[in-house]
């Protein structure tokens, strides 16, 4: 792709298909804060990345030309066309209103580890609290990445580190609730070599849910988000109270269970459902769809 390297500084043109608003608040990842001048910071893999869109144009600051290539191009599914996706999804007329809604979302791909431990932490949770309880874990048990703009940051912890955190400690400093014992649990399979977050990469997506779902705290809808988000599964349609209800108002028309849904929407979307999903997700939450049921 084309752009421009200058002062830490990556310009490229803008699409109509990357906007960092939409990006970073469709519910897909936790560590970013939106600034002043409504750029949004965000930390993945070891980086403090701030992103801005300005004009017809994407900067992304705080970053050198070679991380650009071998992370955040991947990050930002920069290699993808969202805008053919959008025309092969544009066939659906339903879906049409999400797409302009929130025409700039990209699917991240995101670090393995951090997905699993983030998305347990947000069962039964709100977005304010998944984000402060994943700014504690990484304040308190990460290291010190940068200081940007007067804000010290920090990785998200390793699986490592993580299982030498007691359960009672993760809930009590963490404030991450009944999912302490999970998380450390989870933190001290990965870390032993129990279980292999990346050789199960290769497992057909069937395969790759049943095996995630052996995690605890790890139900089918966390095993499809963490799916979508960290293994590039874009066929994956996670279903959550936001989901059910936009695909009950929307689409189906009265109440359904989740299982119906995932089959009606695999129907509608195929190959592209997790795209789908985020579009409808955004746009539901936004607009409170369905949520006088």
């Amino acid at each position: 792709m084309e752009y421009k390297y200058k002062d830490n500084k990556i310009i490229f043109k803008n699409k109509n298909d990357f906007n960092p608003k939409h990006i970073f608040e469709c519910g897909q990842a936790f560590r970013w804060k939106k600034e002043q001048d409504n750029s949004y910071t965000t930390v993945a893999f070891n980086r403090v990345l701030n992103v801005l869109l300005e004009d017809d144009f994407v900067v992304l600051n705080n970053t050198s030309e070679e991380d650009f290539n071998n992370i955040w191009i991947d990050y930002f599914d920069l290699n993808t066309d969202y805008n053919d996706i959008k025309e092969k999804l544009s066939k659906e007329e339903t879906l049409k209103n999400a797409m302009e809604f929130g025409y700039g979302i990209r699917i991240l791909n995101q670090e393995k580890f951090e997905t699993i431990i983030s998305f347990i932490i947000s069962a039964n949770n709100q977005i304010p609290r998944i984000k402060k309880s994943i700014e504690i874990l990484a304040n308190n048990y990460g290291e010190f990445i940068d200081n940007f703009r007067g804000v010290d940051y920090f990785s998200f912890p390793t699986s490592t580190q993580l299982s030498k955190v007691s359960a009672e400690e993760l809930r009590e400093v963490a404030r991450v609730g009944f999912r302490d014992k999970r998380i450390h649990d989870v933190a001290k399979l990965i870390n032993d070599g129990d279980f292999n977050i990346n050789d199960i990469s290769k497992l057909s997506s069937e395969e790759l849910q049943k095996k995630l779902m052996i995690l605890p705290g790890v139900g089918p809808k966390v095993a499809s988000c963490i799916m979508l988000f960290s293994y590039g599964r874009s066929e994956t349609f996670p279903i959550d109270v936001w989901i059910k209800r936009v695909m009950e108002e929307l689409y189906i028309k009265k109440e359904t269970n989740i299982k119906l849904i995932g089959k009606y929407a695999d129907e509608i979307f195929g190959d592209l459902a997790g795209y789908a999903q985020q579009y409808l997700f955004y746009y539901g939450r936004e607009n409170d769809i369905g949520k006088s049921k």
